[in-house]
């Protein structure tokens, strides 16, 4: 390979052929998730109503490789592999002696990372006979990689997308309609748990936990004719998405280096997840020493500033509880332009790799997140995500202190979407309306009180 070398493809037979599932290598296994109701550990047969036998099964197993059907590869071949690419300008603009690698998933069809557990969940429903998925969706990513993942294998597809982002993104609405899917901001008057919320606060901007409340509504009411998927958090969703990390093992070796560090933006875990385990792997099997750096939002700081306990999932108390790094259930955020880091939690893979010190988090706001992703555009020629930039930011913390110590250091992360949906949000930082929010400690304690009483 040259040495001034920016882009390194793989061919599509390099496409992994099976799932990397961390739960085989964690030194402390999973804590127990817990049913709502009893608050003792479900069993497969608890999760039924809501997800199809396959994945269910996987969200369980304890194997470290699980194959990927060739239906779902077939598909995959539509943007996999996806480039890994070298950051020379952006190198160049910080004047730092940084190398920096990025992992580009917007070359999907749906302009995101999302499609890489979109289309396995679609299948796995399709093969079990459901007729349609419902699910929720915070800046529209993951709304829009289920419907299309809907549209071919014939499912319908009903989304509940976060009232504030329903209203920053509408374009994300439309293209969700566009591959058939319904589209509903949330919290909405079609479910129970959409009434109950508006009738205390009939201005409520929404979040993630309420949008899962209704979509997990439908699913469990429908007799069984709809599923549930979620785009973050359970195990199969994280392990979904390890394609990224197995094919930046690849690449990076085409690129005669390997990271000292990986960094990914972090809301409910499986961006970070996607490129971060199969180095973790490494890392615990194979003698390295990556750093991982997880990045979230101060204005939704759930590792950095949450408590790790259990706590439901969703806001109206439906979902299993799960152990995990959280704000509370009924946490709100603030209206920030990363929707899809508005999320009270955290995925228990994430939250158990961090209580174990096997990676680190950090909290970055808003503006220092529009600036990198400005900065990065302005180099790299990608406009970035929002929830992309936060990332960015990182990495551009690191290439600065590499700077600073005269340190060459390799920093490889995944920019997991495009930010082409999210123009209005570019809008306001340049018209200098957007501000920091710094999540009040006082509202932090607050929802503490709230969380459920488990002797588990």
């Amino acid at each position: 390979m040259s040495d001034d070398a920016i882009r390194f493809d793989l061919p599509q037979s390099a496409i992994p052929t099976a799932w990397y599932n961390i739960q085989a290598d964690l030194p402390r296994p999973l804590p127990a998730v817990l049913h709502p109701g009893t608050k003792q550990p479900i069993g497969p047969h608890d999760l039924a109503p809501l997800f199809p036998m396959d994945l269910i099964l996987q969200e369980v197993s304890q194997e470290r490789y699980i194959e990927i059907p060739e239906e779902v590869r077939e598909i995959f071949k539509l943007w996999r592999p996806t480039p890994l690419l070298r950051a020379r300008r952006l190198e160049k603009a910080l004047d730092t002696p940084a190398h920096i690698y990025y992992k580009y998933e917007g070359v999907s069809p749906s302009g995101s990372h999302k499609l890489n557990t979109a289309v396995p969940q679609a299948y796995y429903n399709k093969k079990e006979g459901v007729q349609g998925l419902s699910t929720e969706t915070g800046a529209g990513q993951w709304g829009t990689a289920l419907a299309q993942a809907c549209s071919f294998f014939g499912l319908e597809c009903v989304v509940y997308m976060v009232k504030v982002s329903y209203e920053q993104k509408p374009y994300r609405a439309a293209m969700i309609r566009t591959f058939g899917a319904s589209v509903t901001p949330s919290p909405s008057n079609t479910t129970h748990a959409g009434r109950a919320i508006l009738a205390k606060d009939p201005n409520n901007t929404g979040s993630l936990g309420i949008a899962i409340s209704e979509a997990v509504e439908v699913a469990a009411t429908s007799g069984g004719k709809y599923k549930y998927a979620l785009g973050s958090v359970l195990n199969h969703v994280l392990m979904h998405q390890t394609v990224i990390g197995q094919e930046c093992l690849q690449q990076m070796e085409l690129a005669g280096e390997y990271p000292d560090v990986i960094v990914a933006p972090t809301g409910g875990g499986s961006n970070f997840s996607g490129i971060a385990l199969p180095f973790v792997h490494q890392n615990l099997t194979n003698g390295k020493h990556t750093r991982v750096l997880a990045v979230e939002p101060s204005a939704c700081p759930s590792l950095t500033r949450g408590r790790y306990a259990y706590d439901f999932g969703d806001t109206s108390g439906m979902t299993p509880i799960v152990k995990m790094y959280t704000l509370g259930h009924d946490f709100v955020p603030p209206p920030f332009h990363a929707g899809g880091l508005r999320y009270h939690g955290m995925a228990s893979v994430v939250c158990e790799l961090y209580d174990q010190g096997l990676i680190e988090a950090l909290a970055i706001p808003q503006l220092e997140t529009f600036e990198a992703a400005v900065t990065f555009a302005r180099s790299e020629g990608i406009v970035p995500a929002p929830e992309a930039a936060h990332g960015i930011a990182g990495v551009i913390r690191e290439a600065l202190h590499a700077k600073e110590t005269g340190e060459k250091r390799v920093i490889l992360f995944n920019l997991c979407g495009h930010g082409h949906f999210d123009m209005s949000a570019y809008n306001a930082y340049f018209a200098n309306e957007l501000s920091d929010y710094e999540y009040p400690q006082e509202q932090i304690d607050a929802a503490m009180a709230n969380l459920p009483e488990v002797t588990f």
